[in-house]
C-alpha cells in the first residue's frame, strides 16, 4: 500500500524538512512525490543546476524509510523560457509566464529543454536508494494553437490520413468550401467567423493526445535505464486532450487524481472504476485527492472520517494505495487553500488526526490480489466524448458524461460493481452491459456478438449515430445499431419539457420518432410511439428517465442508502457513507479481528468471507 503525497520542500525552510520526515513517519507514509514544480530551483538560470537542495531532501527522507516518487518538472517551465515556447490561444493570444502549463509541447526548445531536465535527474538520482517510481511531468493537458503545432499537426494528419482526399472526406470539406489543395493551408482549429468543422476539431484532440504522449515517450525512453517503473498522472474533465484508455498502454502503473465535489462517495467510485478501466483491471494508483472538498463557491474540509472512507473506496476499487497533493499546505502561491496532510493548523488538527488513522488502516490491511468482481460494464469511449462536446448538436443540453454518470450512479447506489469497457473489447463476462450516448461507433461486431452470446444490452439514445470521423451513419438512426436494435429513427425530437410514459415514468431532456423494424415496444410516448424497445435481449431507450426509472427498467433490486459493497477475492469492503446503520455480509474485519454483521453510519470494514452459494 503507498501512503502519502505530493511534497514541496522547496516552498520550506530546510529546518522544517525534519520535522516533516517525523511527521511522516508518524502519520505511516510510505511514499511521496518530489519535484514537480520544482524546475526554477533545479535550473535557475538555463544550463544552471543546483540539486544540492534535492540531494539532501532525498537522503533526508531515505534516512526516515520513506521512499520518493521523483518527478519530471516539465508542467511548469522557469520563468526564464522564451516567448516562443509557450501556448497560444485559439484567439491567437500568446500566454505569458505566471501559472503552470505554460508551454507548447510542439515546440523545439520546450522539447529539447525538457529531454535535457530529465537526464540530469535520470543521471543523478537513477541509483539513489529512496527512489521507488519515475512521475513524469504533471496532470497532462496544455493546449497550444502556435505555428509549432500547426506544423505538428500537419504531420500527424499525413500520417493518419495519407493523402489529402482521404482527409477532405473525413472532414466533409465540401461543406463551406473548405477543400483542401495543400497541406499548408491546414491549421489548427483557431478562432473563426462561425462554427468550426467537427472533424478538425475532433482530429484537433486525437492529435494533442497524441503530441502530448510523445513527450511522454521520450522521458520514458530516457528514466527506462533507471530500471524503476515511469508513470504520470491521469487528470479528468473536459478540457483535457488525453485519451487515457490508450495512454495506459504506455505508463508502468496507471495513477490518477481526483478531486469530488456534488457527491463524493458516486464519484469516488466512477473515477475508480474508470481508472481501473483504463489499467486493464490492473491495480492502479490514486497518485492524488484532498484533505478538502471543491465544492463551487465553497472550499471545505471533508466531513469527519470521509478521508478514510473516500480512501478506502478507492482500494477497494483497485488502488494499490491514497495519495493527496499535498503534504503540507502552502502558506502562500496560487493553492494556499488546497489543503494538505498537514494543514495551516498544523500537527494538532482534526486532518492530520485523521491523516494518521488512515496510515494505520493502510498499514493493517492486506494488500489485495484479486481482480475487482463487476457483474456490469458501461461502454466508455472518450473519443465519443470529445465529439459530442462540438456545437449545434440537436440539443446542447445532451451531454456525454452525463449520460455516462447517470448509468454508473444508477448501478453504484443499488450496489451493483460497474466495470467501464471499450466498444471493441470481450464483454462475455458481464450479465449487464450499458450503452450511454455512444456517439461514435464504426463498428458493432463487439456487441452484437455479447447479445449473441446470451447478454444483455440497454442503449440510449444518441448512440451509434456517427463512424470514426464523425459522419452520420444514412439511413436512419442509430445508424451502426439498427439491426440489432430492431429498430429505425426517422427523426431526433428533443424535449422542451417532461412528457409521461404509458408506463408511468417520467421522460426528459430527448425523445425519437422510432420505428419498430422488428423489436416490441415496452413504453410509449403520449401520442402511442415507441420510446423503450426489446429486441430479443437487447433494448433501446429513446429518452432520458429519471433514476429510479431506469433501476426499475434494469431491475434493480433496492440497496441500502449509503452503503458500499465492493468484492475482490475473499474480501469484501464494506463503507457505509450513509447516516443510518445497516446490515452487510457477516464476517471477520481483517483491520481488527472482530466479527462484524453491522455497520454504524460512517464505519468501514474489510470483511474476509465466504459467499453463499448461488
Amino acid at each position: 500500500m503507498y501512503y502519502g503525497g505530493d511534497y514541496n520542500p522547496e516552498q520550506w525552510p530546510e529546518e522544517v524538512w525534519h520535522e516533516d520526515v517525523a511527521l511522516m513517519r508518524r502519520a505511516g507514509v510510505t511514499l511521496v512525490t518530489v519535484g514537480v514544480f520544482s524546475w526554477s530551483r533545479l535550473e535557475p538560470a538555463p544550463g544552471h543546476y543546483d540539486f544540492g537542495w534535492l540531494d539532501r531532501v532525498l537522503d533526508l527522507l531515505h534516512e526516515g524509510g520513506v521512499a520518493v516518487d521523483l518527478a519530471t518538472p516539465t508542467a511548469s517551465p522557469p520563468p526564464w523560457f522564451p516567448a516562443e515556447a509557450r501556448n497560444v490561444t485559439a484567439d491567437g493570444v500568446r500566454l505569458t509566464h505566471g501559472s503552470r502549463d505554460t508551454y507548447c509541447v510542439s515546440s523545439p526548445f520546450y522539447r529539447d529543454k525538457s529531454r535535457e531536465i530529465t537526464a540530469r535527474l535520470a543521471e543523478r538520482y537513477g541509483g539513489h536508494p529512496a527512489l521507488a517510481m519515475w512521475h513524469v511531468h504533471n496532470e497532462y493537458g496544455s493546449w497550444c494553437h502556435c505555428d509549432h503545432t500547426a506544423a505538428a499537426f500537419r504531420a500527424w494528419l499525413r500520417d493518419r490520413h495519407g493523402s489529402l482526399d482521404a482527409l477532405n472526406d473525413a472532414w466533409t470539406t465540401s461543406f463551406w468550401s473548405q477543400h483542401y489543395a495543400d497541406w499548408e493551408h491546414i491549421q489548427p482549429p483557431r478562432a473563426t467567423q462561425y462554427l468550426p468543422n467537427p472533424g478538425q476539431v475532433l482530429d484537433f484532440r486525437r492529435f494533442l493526445s497524441d503530441e502530448l504522449l510523445a513527450h511522454f515517450r521520450e522521458a520514458k525512453a530516457i528514466l527506462r535505464p533507471t530500471g524503476k517503473p515511469v508513470t504520470t498522472n491521469f487528470v479528468f474533465g473536459d478540457w483535457v486532450p488525453v485519451d487515457q484508455r490508450r495512454w495506459a498502454e504506455e505508463v508502468d502503473l496507471v495513477a490518477i487524481d481526483h478531486y469530488p465535489a456534488e457527491d463524493p462517495p458516486a464519484e469516488t467510485a466512477f473515477a475508480a472504476d474508470l481508472a481501473r478501466c483504463w489499467a486493464g483491471g490492473k491495480p492502479w494508483l490514486l497518485m492524488e485527492q484532498a484533505t478538502v472538498t471543491y465544492t463551487e463557491p465553497r472550499i471545505m474540509a471533508k466531513e469527519p472520517g470521509e478521508i478514510a472512507r473516500l480512501s478506502l473506496s478507492h482500494v477497494a476499487r483497485g488502488s494499490m494505495g491514497a495519495m493527496f497533493f499535498q503534504w503540507r499546505a502552502s502558506r502562500g502561491g496560487a493553492e494556499l487553500w488546497h489543503g494538505g496532510m498537514v494543514p495551516h493548523a498544523g500537527p494538532d488538527s482534526r486532518i492530520f488526526r485523521e491523516v494518521c488513522e488512515l496510515g494505520s488502516v493502510l498499514r493493517r490491511l492486506p494488500a489485495p490480489s484479486a481482480p475487482v468482481a463487476a457483474e456490469a460494464a458501461i461502454l466508455w469511449d472518450t473519443e465519443s466524448w470529445w465529439a459530442t462536446q462540438a456545437p449545434k448538436f440537436p440539443s446542447s443540453e445532451v451531454r456525454y458524461l452525463d449520460a455516462v454518470r447517470q448509468a454508473h450512479r444508477v448501478l453504484y447506489r443499488h450496489g451493483v460493481t460497474a466495470d467501464f469497457a471499450h466498444p471493441a473489447g470481450d464483454l462475455s463476462r458481464y450479465r449487464l452491459v450499458l450503452v450511454p450516448c455512444l456517439y461514435l461507433l464504426p463498428d458493432v461486431s463487439a456487441l452484437r456478438a455479447y447479445v449473441e452470446g446470451g447478454g444483455t444490452l440497454v442503449v440510449s439514445f444518441f448512440s451509434g449515430v456517427a463512424d470514426a470521423c464523425g459522419r452520420v451513419h444514412l439511413g436512419g438512426y442509430p445508424g451502426a445499431l439498427r439491426e440489432l436494435l430492431g429498430i429505425r429513427v426517422e427523426e431526433f425530437q428533443p424535449l422542451a419539457a417532461p412528457v409521461t410514459l404509458s408506463t408511468g415514468e417520467t421522460a426528459s431532456l430527448w425523445s425519437e420518432r422510432v420505428h419498430l423494424e422488428g423489436a416490441v415496444a415496452l413504453a410509449c410516448y403520449p401520442d402511442g410511439t415507441p420510446a423503450i424497445t426489446r429486441h430479443g435481449n437487447a433494448f433501446y431507450v429513446s429518452t432520458r428517465l429519471t433514476d429510479e426509472g431506469l433501476a426499475r427498467l434494469l431491475g434493480l433490486a433496492p440497496h441500502p442508502a449509503g452503503l458500499e459493497l465492493v468484492r475482490r477475492g475473499d474480501l469484501l469492503f464494506a463503507v457505509n457513507h450513509g447516516t443510518e446503520e445497516h446490515a452487510v455480509p457477516a464476517g471477520i474485519d481483517v483491520l481488527t479481528g472482530d466479527r462484524v454483521e453491522r455497520l454504524a453510519p460512517g464505519a468501514f470494514a474489510v470483511l474476509r468471507y465466504t459467499p453463499s452459494p448461488p
